[in-house]
């Protein structure tokens, strides 16, 4: 048995817009990372970089894409993450993502719970910049900061 993420939300806009707020860093700033070294693009390497967490570079890599229906990568360098688009009758979009797979030990356990809290809140995130354009992100995790 293996863990394996999974996470699913519905956002009230056309897929083109679902799709171009993943693959854009500019839209992804506005929800998500503070800052990005690219676009998604097949053949790429970029950097996520998060505002509470400033000397952490996320690689992003083995990209692949399939227009406005699906995105995948691979990240932190041994994690696959796959989001796909369905779009509805009403023109809405379910935004599915998984991520894994990992061990069922203390190290695998440590991962799914941080990685289910943070898969959920970019949905939310993604949804409310993307329909009311809002950020969720801005001051909620200066508590994680002063960790550091």
């Amino acid at each position: 048995m293996k863990l394996i993420i999974k996470a699913a939300i519905q956002i009230q806009k056309p897929v083109e817009t679902v799709f171009e707020g993943i693959v854009n860093p500019e839209k992804m700033t506005q929800y998500f990372i503070a800052e990005s070294t690219g676009r998604l693009e097949e053949g790429k390497e970029i950097i996520w970089k998060w505002p509470e967490f400033p000397d952490y570079g996320c690689p992003v890599n083995n990209i692949k894409l399939v227009h406005n229906r699906s995105v995948s990568f691979v990240w932190d360098n041994d994690t696959t993450v796959e989001i796909d688009l369905e779009e509805q009758a009403d023109k809405s979009v379910v935004v599915r993502l998984s991520e894994g797979e990992k061990e069922v030990n203390e190290a695998g356990l440590k991962w799914y719970g941080g990685n289910s809290e943070g898969w959920a809140n970019f949905l939310a995130s993604m949804k409310a910049y993307l329909e009311y354009g809002i950020n969720l992100r801005t001051g909620a995790f200066e508590f994680m900061r002063k960790k550091q």
